[in-house]
């Protein structure tokens, strides 16, 4: 693992770090962080939302009904993957 070093910097009245956008990318980091103190320091880490995403929902609901035997349900798993999610915009 690389190490780095970050300059504790004033915030308001408090003080924090500014991590570098290459980082929070990698580590898909967006608006919060789980913080856990250890004996050998703290460990930060991306806090996961573990909701399913438009597209994960749309197939899980599509598998669902061709278990239930939709006879239309095939029609819809091909809607679901129409390819515009590849465009580019």
């Amino acid at each position: 693992m690389k190490t780095s070093t970050l300059k504790v910097v004033p915030i308001g009245n408090s003080r924090g770090v500014r991590l570098p956008s290459p980082m929070l990318n990698r580590y898909r980091i967006k608006m919060a962080l789980a913080v856990e103190e250890r004996p050998e320091g703290i460990l930060l880490k991306p806090v996961r939302d573990d909701r399913l995403s438009w597209e994960e929902t749309a197939k899980a609901m599509v598998a669902a009904r061709v278990r239930e035997g939709d006879e239309f349900a095939d029609e819809e798993k091909a809607a679901v993957a129409d390819g515009l999610d590849e465009l580019d915009r």
